[in-house]
This record gives C-alpha cells, sequence and structure tokens, in this order.
C-alpha cells in the first residue's frame, strides 16, 4: 500500500482506498454496460461467428472504461486523480489530442 501511496501521489489510506473501490466498480460496470450497448447499436448476444461479438464486446469495453473511470471518479470526489491518469493513459495510446481538446474546454470554464 505504501508504493502505491507514493506512486500515485496519495496522501492517506482512505483516499487509496476510494481510488482502489473506483477502480472496482468502473472495471465491474464496463462489462455490465458492453453487452447492452452492443444490442442496442443491433448486435444480439446470439451474434455469429459468436468469436467476433466477443471481440466487438472488448472493443467496446476499452472507452466504455475510460469514459466511467473520470466519471465515477468525479462522483467519488477524485476528479482530478482519475483525470490525470486518464491523461496518461491516452498520451501512451497517441490519442493526447483527445486529452489536450477536453483540457482546453475545462479550463475556459
Amino acid at each position: 500500500m505504501k508504493k502505491l501511496k507514493e506512486r500515485w501521489n496519495v496522501n492517506s489510506n482512505k483516499q487509496l482506498v476510494i481510488i482502489l473501490l473506483v477502480f472496482a466498480i468502473t472495471g465491474f460496470s464496463s462489462l455490465e454496460l458492453a453487452k447492452p450497448f452492443l444490442s442496442l447499436i443491433g448486435i444480439p448476444e446470439s451474434f455469429q461467428p459468436h468469436w467476433l461479438y466477443r471481440v466487438l464486446r472488448l472493443v467496446l469495453i476499452f472507452p466504455i472504461y475510460q469514459v466511467l473511470l473520470v466519471l465515477i471518479g468525479f462522483i467519488f470526489g477524485q476528479f482530478s486523480f482519475f483525470w490525470k491518469f486518464e491523461k496518461k493513459m491516452l498520451e501512451r495510446l497517441k490519442l493526447g489530442f483527445i486529452a489536450r481538446y477536453v483540457d482546453s474546454k475545462l479550463n475556459k470554464k
């Protein structure tokens, strides 16, 4: 726990527990939301070939997770931590332009 607190620059055990809770809620929620979202766009669970359905679901989970991470982090009062975390992830994926765009919109307010 101590190394994790240092790595994430977290001050208290309470904040660390909240952050870990947000990660857990976000992971579970993104898994649960991907299935109905696929159905909504016309791809039912009975889609054939089934392996393609699984691949599409996995691909869809990633962006859902990214959005939920910041949203649920905000709800739990940890927006700044998760926004920094998200910006780092987007930069690694060569999608930093998204973070810069959102930052520009957030800083205008």
